[in-house]
């Protein structure tokens, strides 16, 4: 008569000993090193605390029509100047040129942010004078919303000089953020929410590029207009104006910040448990071939009694 299975499961059985033994010292440093030792592994592979993280946010950037413009007309050390800055302007005198200024910001995308300032500018001059170098200075306002909140003023610098006296001047570069030290990854961050330039003060060096920038580049958040490549065109017509136009985009950043504790505790959780796994696979195995097999001694108990007939 030929036979087959009908029904098959496990049979549990259970393996005692005392206390003070072989057995228990066994089963505490398995257990010691199943649960530990991925700890270690995991700490020790780094980059189980994370300290930073980065998000990708665009910001909200509006132009603040602060202005700051210095024009070099000989190579002697001449130059004309303009800003947005009645005390300043007084104190240029015969030095200031009042230019023709044309703003425009665009939302390209439609999504309700910013992504582009277009800025021209035409600087009049007098027959004899060249243009050499420029220096230009915007003061942006400057938000993100996505982690923390953090708002601030900020400057976009413009600076070009040739050997060749020029009639206009083409910038085209992306406003980028740069940080010296994360985020935190909540609150308020308004710190920076001063104005770059103080145009209160009846100060010169209140006005002087390198106050302001000195300053500035002492903060941990800055911006910088990432400009590669400018394009100077030489041959101004006599009596016309030197003409600078640029064009700064507000992409969208990559922005590091600390991550708060349940964050940290996230990740280096499941470094952990991705570790403790693998333990618990092996020492299970190890576990039940010695008990099997006594390797160590103990006293093996099955679990239910068979029926009798």
């Amino acid at each position: 008569m030929a036979f087959y299975e009908v029904y098959s499961h496990p049979a549990l059985v259970r393996y005692r000993t005392s206390v003070c033994t072989k057995a228990t010292l066994f089963l505490v440093v398995v257990l010691c090193l199943t649960y530990i030792a991925p700890l270690l592994v995991a700490y020790r592979s780094q980059g189980f605390w994370i300290k930073r993280k980065t998000y990708e946010e665009q910001p909200v950037v509006r132009f603040q029509y602060q202005t700051l413009l210095v024009a070099a007309t000989s190579l002697r050390g001449d130059y004309v100047a303009w800003s947005t800055f009645p005390h300043l302007n007084n104190m240029l005198g015969a030095n200031l040129r009042i230019p023709a200024v044309s703003v425009r910001e665009e939302d390209r995308n439609q999504d309700g942010k910013l992504d582009l300032l277009t800025f021209q500018l035409q600087l009049p001059l007098q027959p004899d004078e060249q243009v050499y170098s420029v220096q230009l200075l915007l003061t942006f306002s400057y938000q993100l919303f996505r982690m923390s909140t953090v708002v601030m003023q900020s400057l976009a610098f413009v600076q070009h000089s040739s050997p060749v006296p020029g009639a206009r001047l083409f910038i085209s570069g992306d406003l980028r953020l740069q940080q010296r030290t994360p985020l935190p990854h909540r609150g308020l961050y308004n710190i920076y929410n001063v104005s770059v330039i103080d145009g209160s003060s009846p100060f010169a060096s209140a006005y002087d590029l390198n106050n302001i920038m000195r300053s500035y580049q002492e903060r941990n958040l800055t911006t910088v207009l990432s400009c590669p490549t400018p394009v100077w065109t030489v041959g101004r017509a006599a009596g016309s104006p030197f003409e600078l136009n640029a064009e700064i985009r507000y992409p969208l950043e990559v922005i590091t910040y600390r991550p708060g504790f349940w964050e940290t505790m996230k990740f280096a959780w499941i470094q952990y448990v991705s570790v403790l796994l693998i333990f618990l696979w092996v020492f299970e195995r190890i576990q039940r071939f010695v008990f099997q097999n006594q390797v160590i001694r103990t006293v093996p108990i099955p679990v239910g009694k068979p029926h009798l007939s």
